[in-house]
Protein backbone atom coordinates (compact mmCIF):
# COMPACT_ATOMS: atom_id res chain seq x y z
CA UNK A 1 0.00 0.00 0.00
CA UNK A 2 1.49 3.35 -0.98
CA UNK A 3 2.30 5.72 1.87
CA UNK A 4 -0.23 8.44 0.91
CA UNK A 5 -3.05 5.90 0.87
CA UNK A 6 -1.99 4.54 4.24
CA UNK A 7 -1.84 8.02 5.77
CA UNK A 8 -5.22 8.94 4.29
CA UNK A 9 -6.75 5.73 5.64
CA UNK A 10 -5.26 6.37 9.09
CA UNK A 11 -6.59 9.93 9.08
CA UNK A 12 -10.03 8.73 8.00
CA UNK A 13 -10.17 6.16 10.82
CA UNK A 14 -9.15 8.78 13.40
CA UNK A 15 -11.74 11.26 12.15
CA UNK A 16 -14.45 8.58 12.14
CA UNK A 17 -13.58 7.57 15.70
CA UNK A 18 -13.63 11.19 16.83
CA UNK A 19 -17.00 11.81 15.19
CA UNK A 20 -18.41 8.66 16.77
CA UNK A 21 -17.26 9.68 20.24
CA UNK A 22 -18.45 13.24 19.73
CA UNK A 23 -21.89 12.08 18.61
CA UNK A 24 -22.15 9.68 21.53
CA UNK A 25 -21.30 12.41 24.04
CA UNK A 26 -23.64 14.88 22.32
CA UNK A 27 -26.50 12.35 22.47
CA UNK A 28 -25.65 11.74 26.15
CA UNK A 29 -25.13 8.02 25.66
CA UNK A 30 -23.94 6.54 28.97
CA UNK A 31 -20.25 5.69 28.84
CA UNK A 32 -20.96 2.20 30.18
CA UNK A 33 -23.29 1.49 27.23
CA UNK A 34 -20.69 2.76 24.78
CA UNK A 35 -18.00 0.61 26.43
CA UNK A 36 -20.27 -2.44 26.36
CA UNK A 37 -20.94 -1.95 22.64
CA UNK A 38 -17.21 -1.64 21.94
CA UNK A 39 -16.45 -4.73 24.02
CA UNK A 40 -19.12 -6.83 22.32
CA UNK A 41 -17.89 -5.75 18.87
CA UNK A 42 -14.35 -6.64 19.85
CA UNK A 43 -15.44 -10.06 21.07
CA UNK A 44 -17.50 -10.67 17.91
CA UNK A 45 -14.52 -9.84 15.70
CA UNK A 46 -12.25 -11.97 17.91
CA UNK A 47 -14.55 -14.96 17.58
CA UNK A 48 -13.96 -14.92 13.82
CA UNK A 49 -10.32 -15.80 14.44
CA UNK A 50 -11.18 -18.87 16.49
CA UNK A 51 -13.76 -20.33 14.14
Amino acid sequence: MPLPHFLLLTAFVLVAAGLTLGLAFWAEVPLAAFALAALSASLALGMRRWM
